[in-house]
């Protein structure tokens, strides 16, 4: 095999071109067996043992199928490094835990997120849909299509259905983007070393800012989420202001940052790909479905998950030993030649598209993806109705191991 002449720990190869990212994970999915790489200098945790990566589909699917192996607790899922306690605060959620305290949360959490009950939302998204391009065309083109686009839609959403009020918005997102903002200097203030106490920081005014509401709607419930949450009584559990706090973060960090990155992208790949534009034009609603697959494939905004062994466990030909460090890449298996024919080839009508943009399957499948694929669906339905020949400048992309996000993107239209 061939010395790895890249390195995935290293936060200038997130950095690099897309081209190049692509090209060193087509490397790594030709390989027999997994790659090792040593584990991020973070100033927030000591140095790993280091870790696998898991860039093949099947083995993603593997991993996956198997929680009680691969564990999402132990440690944490979100980050390489092994989350410090003090951490666990805020970023504790159900997406770092394993059963049984993952499925208890899940379990009073989801009856909010059903097909019947993302139903109900379907007038907000449209109407707010519909706003969000009045507005985009009375400011006229040279905006910035993920601040005054992308974003919007799914921060609106979000918050409408916590019940955060529209003044506080603009604090949400700005909390949300030094959260998710990995190495970027704009969202890190180019202090690295800062970065644990910008995070801790952000969290805990997330935080405070839905105890605060939670509080209040105990005495005074509406019909939002946080009134549902903080008064459910499922069978007999309810969520503790912590647990509340921690799903908050989770929420609008995870339903709001990835979906607005699918648009973002979207608008992208509409731009370098005219006779794609084309045909989903030709057929707007009935190509909806499949175009959106596609952007989210293409897109997978969540670059990976990691997890721990709890076990000695053979996947699919290589042994792990218990205790080891996985991460799973799903932007790499989703560009897998074995699964998807011409996988980098941006096509609305692929079929079948067993993308893992989601997750893969298991109990850490993605919990708002009908919310996530009702709001993209919503969106491009009315910028293409309405606007069907904007188009995106170069994307700022950034500069994150964990987020396949874009920041800015000039429009024009």
């Amino acid at each position: 095999m061939s010395v790895l002449d890249f390195d995935l720990s290293d936060r200038d190869f997130w950095a690099t071109p897309m081209s190049e990212r692509e090209a060193a994970f087509d490397r790594l999915r030709a390989r027999e067996t997994p790659a090792f790489f040593e584990e991020p200098e973070v100033a927030y945790a000591p140095k790993g043992p280091g870790y696998f990566a898991l860039v093949k589909h099947a083995d993603i699917l593997e991993a996956s199928r198997h929680p009680e192996v691969f564990s999402s607790g132990a440690g944490g899922a979100t980050n390489i490094p092994d989350m410090p306690a003090e951490f666990a605060e805020y970023f504790g959620s159900m997406i770092n835990m394993d059963d049984p305290r993952h499925a208890r949360l899940r379990r009073i959490v989801s009856r909010a997120f059903t097909p019947k009950m993302i139903k109900q939302f379907e007038t907000d998204v449209e109407v707010a849909a519909a706003a969000i391009v009045d507005d985009l065309l009375a400011k006229g083109p040279g905006c910035d299509f993920v601040t005054e686009v992308a974003a919007r839609l799914p921060l609106k959403i979000i918050c409408d259905m916590m019940g955060i009020p529209e003044r506080d918005y603009r604090f949400v997102f700005d909390r949300s983007n030094v959260i998710l903002g990995g190495f970027d200097p704009e969202f890190t203030g180019g202090e690295l070393d800062k970065i644990a106490e910008r995070l801790l920081n952000a969290g805990m005014e997330l935080q405070q800012l839905v105890q605060d509401l939670a509080a209040h709607r105990a005495e005074h419930p509406t019909g939002d989420l946080i009134s549902s949450l903080v008064n459910a009584n499922i069978d007999g559990e309810r969520l503790s202001m912590q647990e509340l706090g921690s799903f908050f973060i989770l929420l609008v960090v995870a339903g709001n940052e990835t979906t607005r990155n699918a648009i973002s992208h979207g608008l992208h790949m509409l731009t370098e790909n005219p006779g794609q534009r084309a045909l989903w034009l030709e057929d707007i609603d009935d190509r909806a479905p499949g175009a959106v697959e596609e952007i989210v494939r293409l897109a997978s905004p969540v670059n990976f998950m990691r997890r721990k062994t709890t076990r000695d466990f053979e996947l699919n030909g290589h042994l792990f030993r218990e205790g080891q460090k996985v991460v799973l890449f799903y932007w790499a298996a989703n560009r897998d030649e074995s699964v998807f024919d011409d996988p980098k080839r941006f096509d609305i009508t692929r079929h079948p598209n067993p993308h893992v943009g989601f997750g893969g399957p298991g109990p850490h499948f993605c919990l708002g993806a009908h919310l996530a694929r009702r709001e993209i669906t919503v969106m491009f339905r009315e910028l293409l109705r309405r606007v069907p020949h904007i188009e995106g400048g170069t994307p700022d992309r950034l500069h994150s191991s964990f987020i396949n996000g874009i920041k800015h993107l000039e429009c024009t239209f």
